[in-house]
């Protein structure tokens, strides 16, 4: 078997063993993350600024496109380059051991490559402006379609390398006994990131078919409720990936941060176990309001079914912080309730990031979702611009930001590169924080105020007057918000490029265990 122990660095921060190859692969997708979130964010504020009626900035068509384009590389190429970094972090550094089949690696970055820039092109040249849900009669290109079932296959290959990537751990001695707590988070995001991929299949598939003319309008349309169950078996679930890899993520930071160890193993694994049972349940909340479906099968699946799920999140709402009080107070820190929390470290922006994450999702996106959740509540706020507001507390307050706090430390421990400005990095998770907290409240209120969801005027009967003052503090968000993660997007960028370079630790690195049997001897090299 090929000798691999010359192509490990040490990190001598964490004492993590960096395979070399590992190491490239988790730079290009944090690279290629960092690029779709910018054309993200710039469609967001042009959006945002749109919504504001005082300044309602694009035309009519512009906003609908810019829509599509935010939808696409916020919710899904930002986020699930990302997560492919996390996943090959997961599986190589943490476990200090190789990852496998480096070439085909490669392979399906490129394709999540070739597919997100193929979305790209469809939106801003050939003018798709079909929304993120793309609900038909709504009709894309075929290039549109085709980049998305690209990229998507792409993220699932990379998904079934994990998994191999794992047993190769063990089978060849890198790796004994239970996975590291962010390992098996990311290996739950990666068991629910293959559900939800096939059922993007199920989606995506046959629109693509339906926009070369072989599948018939007619068919299409008769099929719209089907495609509305499919799609959101599919968008929805994609936001349970990113909440398994958001806690995972929550736990390193733990450590990275204060040294936090969980208080309870076993029952965190528990709670990560849940999100598989029952998170994808959930996704029926989005058609509470269609005929198709009893109000049995809703109120059960979302209701009943959907909180052994929460319950999930209950359980690493309390094991989190409990880890990081007892960390703390282990230093001495034993003052009163709160001496823990107030003497953390808050110029660290991977605690701050932590800290303000968590906040904004569990007391804002925790809880809207809960509500979205029951069929009688579902009716006020469905299609209005409230929608919006529980996803952005979720997605962009909570999992956003936490990928921004973890990219703190990534750039210095992983990708060997210091931060061209701590002193920005410092303050950025505060501006962007305060910014998405002022866009997550002028969203959630106007949407109780009547404002549509996705309506390019809102001059329309029936909404009250303070629905405008709402959308302003939403558009002063969304500028504060802006200006903090062009902060981020700036450190990251110019410090993975141009930051002083940290130099290797190279070290023979062997497997530590005994082979498995039916692993034939390895060459080994002697220090």
């Amino acid at each position: 078997m090929k000798d691999y122990s010359h192509q490990f660095r040490t990190c001598e921060t964490t004492g993590l063993k960096i395979h070399l190859p590992a190491q490239k692969l988790i730079w290009v997708n944090a690279v290629s993350a960092v690029v779709f979130l910018l054309v993200g964010a710039v469609m967001a504020i042009l959006i945002a600024l749109t919504r504001w009626p005082a300044v309602h900035l694009l035309p009519q068509h512009l906003f609908y496109r810019f829509i599509t384009a935010h939808g696409m590389n916020m919710l899904v190429f930002w986020i699930v380059f990302f997560e492919m970094a996390g996943l090959i972090f997961g599986a190589s550094a943490v476990l200090k051991t190789r990852f496998p089949a480096i070439k085909f690696a490669w392979f399906n970055w490129i394709l999540m490559i070739i597919g997100a820039l193929l979305v790209n092109y469809a939106i801003f040249v050939q003018g798709v402006d079909v929304m993120f849900t793309a609900y038909p009669p709504l009709k894309g290109t075929p290039l549109y379609y085709l980049g998305i079932i690209l990229f998507a296959v792409g993220a699932l290959f990379y998904s079934f390398q994990f998994f191999f990537a794992v047993g190769i751990a063990k089978k060849e001695g890198w790796h004994q006994g239970t996975l590291p707590l962010f390992t098996f988070g990311m290996l739950v995001a990666a068991i629910i990131a293959v559900f939800t991929l096939l059922e993007g299949a199920v989606t995506f598939v046959p629109t693509f078919l339906w926009s070369v003319g072989i599948i018939p309008e007619s068919w299409m349309l008769d099929s719209t409720a089907l495609y509305r169950m499919h799609f959101w078996a599919f968008g929805h679930s994609a936001q349970q990936i990113n909440l398994a890899a958001m806690v995972a993520i929550w736990y390193l930071l733990g450590t990275l941060t204060v040294g936090a160890k969980p208080v309870n193993q076993k029952l965190s694994r528990i709670a990560f176990l849940l999100y598989i049972i029952a998170i994808n349940l959930g996704s029926i909340h989005h058609l509470l309001v269609d005929p198709g479906l009893t109000s049995t099968y809703k109120i059960v699946n979302t209701t009943y079914l959907a909180f052994a799920a929460v319950i999930g999140s209950l359980i690493h709402a309390i094991s989190i912080p409990a880890a990081i009080e007892t960390a703390q107070r282990k230093k001495g820190l034993t003052n009163g309730l709160f001496e823990w929390l107030t003497k953390g470290p808050w110029s660290d922006p991977g605690w701050s990031g932590m800290i303000i994450s968590f906040v904004i999702f569990g007391f804002i996106g925790g809880v809207t979702g809960i509500l979205m959740s029951t069929e009688q509540l579902n009716v006020l706020h469905h299609n209005n611009l409230r929608v919006p507001g529980h996803f952005h507390a979720t997605v962009v307050g909570g999992t956003a930001l936490a990928f921004m706090a973890v990219a703190y430390y990534i750039i210095p421990l992983v990708l060997q590169r210091k931060l061209i400005s701590k002193t920005l990095a410092k303050i950025q998770p505060y501006i962007f924080g305060l910014g998405i907290l002022m866009v997550i409240m002028g969203m959630t209120f106007a949407g109780l105020m009547g404002v549509p969801r996705r309506h390019w005027n809102i001059e329309l009967p029936g909404i009250f007057g303070g629905a405008d003052a709402m959308l302003a503090i939403m558009g002063v968000g969304a500028i504060i918000a802006f200006i903090g993660l062009l902060i981020f997007i700036g450190i990251a960028v110019l410090s993975v490029f141009f930051g002083e370079k940290i130099p290797s630790k190279m070290e023979v690195h062997n497997p530590p265990f005994p082979v498995k049997e039916g692993v034939s001897d390895r060459k080994t090299a002697t220090t």
